[in-house]
């Protein structure tokens, strides 16, 4: 189990570090023509500062003449304000007579105002954004359109997905699921089995409601696989629930090898064998209990029997 948090937690971390969204084609390269915009920009501002003040410096007869034709500070007041009124369409309240329309209505005249500037100019750009757009996406092909990002994102969505449950080990099914009899993952199965299916087929696997698990007759097959089906998708004509939505694939694969392990241990009290018997079962060579190098058998201690 810590190697499986382990490999969860790392797939986090690399799923965080990865990029909040991919550049296309198009993408990069208008970020590449703003980024030389600004430069050409700042060049060419670098350019003229440099130019005046060589020009300051090696022509002072020029800067005399250039001083002279400065505007006043009032009149660039004034043509600053007329230029902002054109822009905004805003006119002068003497001008009123000039453009008002000889119709009137209940006292009320109206002005023949012209569309503002910023308006047309918003007006005009939306038409060359939308050139832009039908030759970017449907023209030249170069950027993808809603039905094709749709897809890209649903296949990467899959595909993290799919990384998820294989770095958690939560892609463990029925026809993937191994024998795996290690101390530690039978005894996490022995724990989960004694809160769960204990009450049903009796602490030790001998059978109550449910069936005998420790000997060789099996309703629904006794191969790992067959069990772990057997607890995923659970019997409900037989009343036991389906408990994929309680256990994890992890756990009931741990469950599944639990119950591989208890396999002919011979409880007391044990119920009547019900259906068919298995012979020579896959998981019976690993089912057998490991020895060290001096020979000597390892029998594990999963713990004392415990009821519900």
């Amino acid at each position: 189990m810590k190697t499986i948090i382990l490999d969860s937690t790392a797939a986090a971390t690399e799923a965080a570090l990865e990029p909040i969204f991919e550049l296309s084609p198009v993408n990069i390269l208008i970020i590449v023509t703003l980024i030389l915009f600004v430069i050409l920009l700042v060049g060419a501002i670098t350019v003229l500062k440099s130019l005046k003040t060589l020009v300051r410096v090696t022509m002072p007869e020029l800067e005399a003449e250039e001083a002279a034709l400065v505007i006043p500070k009032a009149e660039r007041k004034k043509r600053r304000k007329a230029w902002w009124s054109k822009v905004l369409g805003l006119n002068p309240m003497e001008t009123e007579d000039e453009i008002m329309i000889d119709h009137e209505y209940d006292g009320i005249r109206e002005l023949d105002n012209p569309t503002p500037l910023w308006f047309n100019a918003l007006f005009y750009s939306t038409i060359v954004f939308a050139v832009g757009y039908l030759l970017v996406y449907d023209v030249f092909g170069w950027g993808m359109n809603q039905e094709e990002e749709y897809l890209a994102q649903m296949e990467q969505a899959e595909a993290e997905r799919l990384a998820f449950l294989e770095a958690s080990g939560s892609n463990i099914d029925e026809n993937s699921v191994t024998v795996d009899l290690s101390p530690e993952f039978v005894a996490a199965g022995q724990e989960i089995y004694l809160l769960n299916c204990g009450m049903c087929h009796g602490n030790q696997g001998e059978g109550m409601i449910g069936p005998n698990l420790t000997d060789d007759f099996w309703l629904h097959g006794g191969e790992v696989g067959d069990i772990f089906r057997t607890i995923k998708y659970g019997v409900p004509d037989k009343g036991m629930v389906p408990w994929e939505a309680n256990l994890t694939p992890v756990q009931i694969a741990q469950v599944a090898n639990y119950i591989v392990s208890i396999v002919g241990t011979n409880p007391p009290n044990a119920k009547a064998a019900e259906g068919e018997k298995m012979e020579g079962r896959a998981s019976d060579a690993t089912s057998a209990p490991s020895t060290d190098s001096d020979n000597t058998t390892e029998v594990e201690e999963i713990g004392p029997e415990t009821s519900i």
